[in-house]
């Protein structure tokens, strides 16, 4: 898990490469070379205390949090009849409980005027084979969003969800077949995948003064495909 600051304000990213900080410190000291101010701190988010802790050291580093962005995350695909238990629970934990944790702590400690972006998937509109359970964790996460958004009221918290369709990043590509690859990128009426460059641009919108009016919402950044 990363937390970072610029300027005057603080967030958490709940990142989904736990088990390999390398990534998290190359990005801590690119911020602090831009002149920012940045810790990580490793933590799973399935874990309720793990993710307290997270939040006490990013307060105690920055005084406080103005963003929570939760894009921890793992997909396992299966059918219903093949999917086993471990599976099931493994999804659960870290995409909806890991959310819940993450909410939790920020519907608690987040300062006056932040911001939540959490994770869902175009899959949740487009409902495709195999993709069942990673769907319906962050269906859930959805629902959270809107809620969540209502519970803030008063403290000009906004809580809004991204929902990409195909990105080239790991989790996607990992285990498809380039014929798949090639498929699901044309599937969108840009005829591409998504780049995690796009992604950050949408959550940089709705994490900054200009996506401030957007609240409860669920953003479908996926080129067009549903």
């Amino acid at each position: 898990m990363k937390a970072g600051g610029c300027g005057d304000r603080a967030g958490i990213p709940a990142s989904a490469s736990a088990e390999n900080a390398t990534p998290a410190e190359e990005l801590a000291r690119e911020i602090e070379l831009a002149g920012g101010k940045a810790l990580t701190a490793k933590a799973d988010v399935s874990n309720a205390g793990a993710v307290r802790r997270m939040f006490d050291a990013a307060e105690a580093a920055f005084g406080g949090i103005d963003v929570l962005v939760n894009n921890a995350g793992i997909m396992m695909l299966s059918s219903l009849a093949q999917t086993d238990d471990e599976n099931f629970d493994r999804q659960i934990g870290v995409n909806l409980r890991g959310t819940f944790n993450t909410l939790r702590e920020a519907a608690r400690r987040l300062r006056h005027g932040g911001r939540v972006i959490n994770f869902s998937t175009s899959i949740v509109g487009l409902t495709l084979e195999t993709y069942s359970v990673y769907a319906a964790t962050k269906a859930a996460v959805e629902t959270l969003t809107a809620i969540m958004a209502k519970e803030m009221r008063g403290r000009n918290i906004t809580v809004n969800a991204i929902a990409p369709g195909p990105v080239a990043t790991d989790l996607f590509l990992n285990d498809k077949s380039e014929e798949l690859v090639a498929r699901m990128a044309k599937m969108n009426p840009l005829e591409r995948l998504g780049t995690p460059e796009d992604i950050a641009s949408a959550v940089a919108f709705l994490a900054g003064p200009d996506g401030g009016w957007i609240n409860g919402q669920t953003l479908r950044a996926n080129g067009g495909m549903i």
